[in-house]
């Protein structure tokens, strides 16, 4: 994929990403004012759950715009990596958030308190259509960057928010049994655990410089040294700069009379090929020109 429209992807990205952002803000500030009027506690405290998928949506939107400064002076790769610190806030939001709600759906469950249950199903369903048509928006963007899906998986749980609490009040207003809100929040709670734990982990990898699991160590090694020509290869190191940005450093020896040009313009070949590794940098050097190096041939 090209420079050019890796950029372009990221521009559309950006564009979908704002104007997700202002359909949630509208919502939330109509939320807050219908729930002042309407004298509603649970409709000021969801408009604060909106207000959260808000600033996911605003954190990923600065980070897509930050990743897309050149790179300059001590920042060689630029900033790239302002998106999966994105991701990895939204996956912290999303614990926080989860074991909020839980702590108040069992407060709930002991003392229910009485619900509007008019009104929150009114509301729910409108947070519904609001939250499809924001996932409908999402779905055009490129979501190849661990930032941008960090906030799609923010919205996709408040989606299922809404809908738990829709259900919840038919329910209530079907039965009178209160304790069927915070029923549906615990369902909701275990969403978004769920969803963090997708990004905390992807985001955690690319942190501590795991490699993508597209391009295993050990795969990678093995097909280096059985290349035609090659005797060994060892100090290699396979990485993800950010998420779609694995790259790959190694040294490589081959036998005296191979063309070591020619071999390294092979393996970066091959690399890119097999395991999607655009960004490789190889010192290829003939055995003996490395003084104190070993030879032997490399199985694993």
């Amino acid at each position: 994929m090209s420079h050019m429209h890796v950029h372009a992807d990221s521009r559309a990205d950006r564009r979908i990403l704002a104007l997700s952002l202002g359909l949630l803000l509208a919502f939330m500030v109509a939320e807050v004012v219908l729930g002042i009027v309407a004298k509603s506690l649970a409709l000021l405290a969801d408009a604060g759950h909106m207000l959260t998928d808000a600033s996911a949506l605003g954190l990923a939107l600065f980070a897509a715009w930050a990743a897309s400064l050149p790179a300059r002076g001590r920042w060689t790769f630029g900033f790239a990596r302002a998106e999966i610190l994105a991701a990895q806030a939204n996956g912290i939001t999303l614990v926080v958030i989860g074991l909020l709600i839980v702590y108040s759906a069992i407060r709930r469950l002991v003392d229910p308190p009485e619900v509007e249950a008019g009104i929150v199903t009114v509301v729910a369903v409108a947070g519904i259509v609001v939250n499809i048509a924001v996932l409908a928006l999402m779905a055009r963007a490129q979501r190849q960057s661990l930032n941008v899906r960090g906030a799609y998986l923010h919205i996709a749980t408040d989606l299922a928010a809404f809908v738990g609490t829709a259900l919840a009040g038919i329910l209530i207003l079907a039965t009178g049994w209160n304790r069927f809100d915070p029923i549906a929040s615990l369902f909701v709670a275990g969403l978004m655990f769920g969803a963090s734990i997708t990004l905390l982990r992807e985001s955690g990898r690319i942190f501590l410089e795991g490699a993508p699991s597209s391009a295993p160590p050990g795969e990678v090694g093995r097909a280096i040294a059985r290349h035609e020509g090659v005797v060994e290869t060892h100090d290699l190191h396979v990485w993800t700069v950010t998420d779609g940005f694995p790259a790959l450093s190694a040294h490589v020896l081959v036998d005296p009379g191979a063309d070591c040009h020619r071999i390294r313009l092979e393996l970066e070949q091959m690399l890119e090929e097999r395991f999607g590794l655009e960004h490789t940098t190889l010192q290829v050097e003939h055995v003996g020109t490395a003084s104190g190096l070993e030879i032997r041939r490399t199985t694993a």
